[in-house]
């Protein structure tokens, strides 16, 4: 099993490299943990909502839709817990102005007491459309033989989805469901896989590490290092409690917090 966790920062300058050996190295680390920063939550959704997983729909949309990404961070493995050397962490980081894009001031304290310089993101930050050419033929989607792995993910996928198709999400559940299969084949949520598990007191990333005893590389509340315990903590949670498979149908497809049975439906138009 390799140790080397190395995270590498990805900016302008190097984005059509790094993506390159992503590219290269997919066949062999088809797992591809995914976890993002942005800046807050500014708005809520109007109107009555059927259920708290349409609200939660909703308010990620409306979030989504108002706001920059900052980081996403992507980390590969095999799924038995090995990883690329001497890199298996890549951290996006994207344009991002502090004075003019809208954020809450409660994210980018964090994101700053994370290490993160904002000066930097507004100089030598990635361009979101560059990022989107880039993401459509490395191979990370629309690929039925790539994983993903993620944690508590609607927002993760939100703002990838609104990148991908360069339009707001939907005002239909239904629609979103149906977007992030055509883009994302296979995905898995570890929020919705330990919440169902009655041995697991499960809250946040961080807790569920430490409850399998991951070890974190790299600081928290960055995109990079997130995504790198998100993978190790999934490794974990298989060696732990699902007799080390990689894949298990009954948690495919399903994230976690929205509506349970509208993606079940929409799942069964793809399978």
């Amino acid at each position: 099993m390799t140790e080397d966790f190395s995270i590498r920062d990805v900016w302008a300058h190097n984005l059509e490299q790094e993506m390159a050996i992503i590219s290269d190295l997919l066949d062999d680390y088809p797992y591809v943990a995914m976890d993002t920063e942005f800046p807050g939550v500014i708005a809520k959704p109007i109107g009555q909502f059927s259920s708290q997983e349409s609200f939660n729909y909703h308010l990620m949309r409306c979030n989504v839709d108002f706001l920059k990404i900052i980081q996403i961070g992507i980390t590969l493995g095999d799924g038995r817990g090995n990883f690329p050397t001497p890199c298996c962490t890549w951290q996006f980081n994207f344009k991002f102005n502090l004075e003019e894009d809208m954020n809450t001031t409660s994210a980018i304290d964090l994101l700053q007491q994370s290490g993160i310089d904002f000066s930097r993101f507004n100089s030598d930050g990635i361009n979101v459309f560059d990022f989107s050419q880039l993401l459509y033929t490395s191979g990370l989607v629309m690929n039925d033989d790539i994983f993903y792995i993620t944690f508590h993910s609607s927002s993760d996928f939100g703002y990838l989805i609104k990148m991908l198709t360069c339009k707001p999400l939907p005002r239909e559940e239904s629609e979103f469901f149906k977007l992030l299969n055509v883009m994302f084949p296979h995905y898995y949520d570890l929020k919705l896989m330990a919440d169902d598990n009655d041995q697991i007191s499960c809250g946040g990333l961080q807790a569920l590490a430490n409850e399998l005893n991951v070890m974190r590389v790299g600081p928290q509340h960055q995109a990079g290092s997130d995504a790198l315990v998100t993978l190790k903590t999934f490794t974990a949670l298989m060696d732990t409690y699902f007799d080390g498979k990689s894949r298990n149908k009954k948690f495919e497809n399903i994230l976690y917090g929205l509506d349970y049975q509208k993606q079940l439906d929409v799942l069964s138009e793809f399978r």
